[in-house]
């Protein structure tokens, strides 16, 4: 009886297994976002950064007006994609943190449903133990004893 109990929770550990595989993908692919978003935040930082040596560069030597707005204007639009790109970071981390969580839960549980199965096992196994030991008992006691001369 106990060995049908371990079976019969198969299907359900397969389909929490599912659903954890499932949960392990999702945290791969915000994983994958997060690196593509601070990829794109790095290269836009590294590009502000050139761009205000542009600044250097070219203010040592004197600027127009028109120079000088355009280039504020350009700067501004930068920084602003900056901004925003720290936001995407964020929002795309917090995706990941959820997904962590999501999937931390499912493997506590289908980790929590392998010990109970492999328990419900080992329960089976000793009850077998125990009715082959009862069963050998019983026919050591059946065989006609034999005096010893």
């Amino acid at each position: 009886m106990a060995m049908s109990r371990a079976a019969r929770l198969a299907p359900v550990v397969e389909m929490a297994e599912s659903v954890e595989k499932k949960a392990a993908q999702r945290v791969g692919h915000f994983q994958g976002q997060v690196n593509l978003s601070h990829a794109k935040l790095a290269e836009l930082e590294k590009f502000r950064s050139g761009y205000q040596e542009q600044w250097m560069t070219h203010g040592s030597r004197g600027v127009s007006g028109q120079w000088l707005m355009n280039y504020q204007r350009f700067l501004n639009q930068l920084e602003t994609a900056v901004a925003q790109q720290h936001k995407s970071l964020a929002w795309h981390q917090g995706n990941l943190n959820s997904a962590r969580v999501v999937w931390q839960k499912a493997y506590a549980r289908v980790e929590g449903l392998r010990k109970l199965v492999l328990r419900y096992a080992e329960e089976a196994r000793r009850l077998e133990d125990r009715r082959e030991q009862r069963l050998l008992d019983e026919l050591s006691q059946r065989l006609p004893q034999r005096e010893q001369y």
